[in-house]
């Protein structure tokens, strides 16, 4: 079971760039990770690959049934149903091991976008593809379900491509792993750490052929300028122009000297030290380095000079028909940095809801990143990017390039990457300079890099926030103390805790 591309160019209908350009891949049977920054066309290349895009020029070939698993959680997947009616040995095995509940086909939207990423990803393994695409299935997922996600993708046998910004899946399961980047693609073997490792050594050393390349450059272009110089010289004494009529021995001289070709040797040197300049050239060229983006300012946010951003008294909130949620009185301070923590389906994004019309802060200094964006608010935050004035246009692109996209590639897009959504929205509070950033699993649908990058942001922003995250190092990095939902019987309730 194999998928091949050839030669693949496509570009998306409002870009005028192509996003590929004579792309070809070749990928055989186990786990293969293709890994990229936001926008680089993950998602757009398991697509062709899936035979969802049609390609401008070049083929897909494919041996057996592709299955393709977005990213995204908005609709419910296709055979849901019959997925959840199925008495089979397979869909039994996989709605036990995801820890799927039988009436979940029918309440999709009352379900948790990590509840959603389960059955999705279990429909899609159910359908017994023979090529799986899967589009960050880590997604939304708490510790135990992570748990269910590894055992059920250990078990796929056929041939896998897996984009995801969790580095202990991509090691567990890759034994090939794909960079995509603005140069072409990079094929390494092994988990995500050896061919990071490997990938590493490469940059390295293509850096160091750069500098010899450059100097030895510098050297030639010297003397090649020296050469040219002498050839000028030659030339001129080949020319008789300034000889008196009568010299007759000067004339003879020249004449000799332009038989014998000893004049032209300068002439010679001087068009093969261009050729070797040309060569040098063209080798510089041809060592592509992979951009690297530094964050080098404090996320610009500010200190509310009020007492409390939130002064909430004890309540509860309706989970469904038979669930609640209770919460003690909360309050939450102008510097503090809250982490909200507990499994998928415990209610963590229905209590950010109710807690946002209860907050002591004016709209334009609150930061909200919500958990998902669906497409309608995807095209109205676009909207919302392009009509900023120049100005504020300026600092919004310094810190979406400091997160690893290209502003504008962003511009062109219509619809741009999830990832590339939640930067855009991102900047956009952040330039405003806020009192509170609330985030709602921030780290989904950013590539490795920009998590790093925006772990390092937030840590030298003065701002107070309120995190919800399974990432438990971005959450250890960020904030102090945490409001934990624990479950007491069929109900939840939350706790106050010391510990992230």
């Amino acid at each position: 079971m194999t998928l091949r591309l050839h030669h693949l160019t496509f570009t998306h209908a409002n870009s005028s760039t192509p996003l590929f350009e004579d792309l070809s891949l070749h990928v055989s049977a186990g786990w293969t990770g293709l890994i990229g920054p936001n926008g680089s066309g993950k998602t757009s290349l398991l697509e062709l690959a899936a035979g969802v895009l049609k390609a401008d020029s070049g083929s897909v070939e494919r041996e057996g049934f592709p299955v393709f698993c977005a990213q995204r959680t908005d609709a419910p997947p296709d055979d849901q149903r019959s997925f959840a009616e199925a008495v089979d040995a397979e869909a039994s095995r996989l709605r036990r091991l995801l820890h799927i509940e039988s009436d979940w086909h029918e309440r999709w939207e009352s379900l948790s976008h990590g509840e959603r990423k389960r059955l999705q990803i279990a429909v899609a393994l159910w359908k017994n593809p023979d090529i799986l695409l899967i589009d960050e299935p880590t997604n939304h997922l708490d510790r135990d379900s992570l748990d269910f996600l590894h055992q059920a993708l250990h078990g796929f046998t056929g041939t896998g491509i897996l984009v995801t910004h969790d580095r202990h899946l991509l090691d567990s399961l890759c034994q090939v792993c794909i960079f995509l980047e603005p140069g072409g693609i990079r094929r390494y073997p092994g988990s995500y750490t050896q061919a990071r490792e490997q990938k590493q050594r490469d940059e390295v050393s293509v850096k160091r052929e750069r500098v010899r390349l450059k100097h030895e450059l510098g050297r030639l272009d010297k003397e090649a300028k020296s050469r040219q110089h002498e050839a000028r010289r030659a030339d001129s004494r080949k020319s008789k122009r300034h000889l008196d009529r009568h010299d007759s021995d000067g004339r003879g001289r020249i004449g000799l000297a332009i038989v014998t070709g000893k004049d032209g040797v300068a002439g010679k040197l001087a068009s093969q030290m261009q050729a070797r300049i040309q060569r040098c050239q063209t080798d510089l060229a041809t060592l592509q380095v992979t951009p690297e983006y530094q964050l080098q300012f404090r996320l610009p946010g500010s200190i509310s000079s009020r007492n409390h951003l939130l002064h909430l008294e004890a309540g509860q909130i309706a989970l469904g028909p038979e669930r609640t949620l209770s919460f003690p009185r909360l309050i939450m301070g102008t510097r503090d940095r809250i982490a909200l923590v507990g499994p998928n389906g415990s209610g963590k994004s229905l209590l950010l809801s109710h807690l946002i019309p209860h907050l002591n802060v004016d709209h334009e200094r609150l930061v909200y990143l919500p958990q998902e964006i669906s497409l309608d608010r995807s095209r109205a935050v676009m909207q919302e990017l392009r009509a900023q004035p120049r100005q504020q246009l300026g600092t919004i692109f310094s810190i979406i390039s400091c997160l690893g996209s290209r502003p504008e590639r962003l511009l062109e897009s219509e619809q741009a990457s999830p990832g590339e959504i939640r930067k855009v929205l991102l900047a956009l509070g952040i330039a405003r300079e806020p009192h509170l950033i609330i985030m709602d699993e921030p780290t989904n649908h950013l590539d490795l890099n920009a998590i790093e990058l925006l772990e390092q942001a937030l840590q030298g922003c003065p701002s107070a926030m309120l995190l919800i995250s399974h990432d438990r190092r971005f959450l250890q990095n960020l904030t102090v103390s945490s409001w934990r939902i624990v479950s007491t019987g069929t109900d939840q309730q939350l706790v106050f805790d010391n510990e992230v």
